[in-house]
């Protein structure tokens, strides 16, 4: 089985300064020897804090961190089937009064239909996608 790495993990690798190799080295240790990918949207969601750093120099680095990153990992598109089993999971929480953004889904979703699980800082959201093993870190 392999894993997911959610944007959380990235984006805390990337404020300790470390570059993608590095960080994803460092979470294969912990982990264990497994295969690990990330999702397009963490790319989206990456790309997203770029312009939105508090000087040049951190946009610059944000910029080196995300061209790094995509050269260092296999980048999992949203294909049909992701995209169906997100819209059916969003279906079943919102009838029972619960929500996950959009972007938590499509990674959720994305692992399941690898068989994978995700790795992340953001709990809460996760573990309400059902099926789906959720690695904490």
């Amino acid at each position: 089985m392999g894993i997911v790495l959610d944007s959380t993990v990235l984006i805390a690798a990337e404020r300790a300064g470390q570059n993608p190799r590095d960080a994803i080295e460092q979470l294969l240790r912990i982990l264990g020897d497994t295969e690990a990918v990330v999702s397009v949207i963490s790319i989206i969601e990456l790309a997203h804090a770029i312009d939105r750093a508090n000087s040049v120099e951190r946009q610059i680095a944000r910029q080196r961190f995300v061209n790094e990153l995509v050269n260092e990992i296999s980048i999992e598109p949203i294909t049909i089937p992701i995209a169906l089993r997100a819209g059916r999971i969003d279906g079943t929480l919102r009838s029972k009064g619960q929500s996950v953004s959009l972007a938590d889904l499509l990674i959720g979703a994305t692992a399941l239909e690898l068989g994978y699980s995700v790795v992340t800082h953001n709990l809460r959201h996760f573990e309400r996608i059902p099926s789906l093993e959720v690695k904490p870190l």
